[in-house]
């Protein structure tokens, strides 16, 4: 008897979305940054449409905001920054990346990207480093260690 390939039934918005990468920061003193490039991975075996959104759509331009991924193929997303002032400092905006089979309309998955505008990248740096120093310093055991002949012990702090 001859057994038929079935393709899974798709279920709207369970779909596994691949964008690289998950987080953008843009760096009002490096205009270096206020470009970047988003990339969506299509690794299955159907094409898809894409499109995205934004929580503050006028404070960024998105170049190809909408179009289609070949199966197994990227395509990149090119995003700016275009509205750089103090006032947008530290706030956390978002894209949202919805996908759908290129014959449908019903989103089969969605990722979020947050974006952040920050105002240096060596006030960053020095903030991220201070950061890692204070984590690890936390995140350490140490051992006590006490010597008495024949006897070995140990304890362990936490700090």
């Amino acid at each position: 008897m001859h057994q038929q390939k079935r393709q899974p039934e798709l279920m709207e918005g369970n779909l596994p979305v691949f964008v690289f990468p998950t987080e953008l920061i843009f760096y009002a003193d490096d205009q270096s940054t206020h470009k970047q490039v988003l990339t969506l991975y299509n690794p299955y075996e159907f094409a898809l449409k894409f499109k995205v959104l934004c929580t503050a759509p006028n404070k960024y331009v998105v170049v190809d905001a909408a179009g289609a991924v070949k199966p197994q193929c990227c395509v990149d997303i090119v995003i700016r920054h275009r509205d750089v002032r103090s006032c947008h400092y530290g706030v956390i905006d978002k894209f949202r990346l919805q996908v759908s089979e290129q014959s449908q309309r019903k989103a089969l998955g969605r990722k979020e990207v947050v974006a952040t505008l920050l105002p240096s990248a060596k006030e960053q740096q020095k903030e991220e480093e201070e950061k890692r120093i204070k984590e690890h310093l936390t995140e350490s055991l140490f051992f006590e260690q006490s010597f008495q002949p024949g006897l070995i012990t140990m304890a362990i702090l936490r700090t």
